[in-house]
């Protein structure tokens, strides 16, 4: 693997350790539903799929 696509995945680990951590999570610690969910599910769940999907694409160019 190339050493930028190494350094993007690293950078894109520390951002989602910023994203996942309490003082962030607690601002969406609401009782109020969105789309009968929890705001703080809907914020987990679209954090973590943006995660997969940019690790997607990074992946997919090392390997063009």
């Amino acid at each position: 693997m190339k050493k930028r696509h190494e350094q993007k995945l690293v950078i894109l680990s520390m951002l989602m350790l910023l994203a996942l951590n309490i003082p962030l999570l607690l601002l969406f610690d609401s009782s109020k539903p969105l789309f009968g969910f929890p705001i703080i599910y809907i914020y987990l769940f679209s954090a973590w799929l943006f995660s997969i999907a940019i690790t997607y694409l990074i992946i997919k160019k090392y390997y063009e």
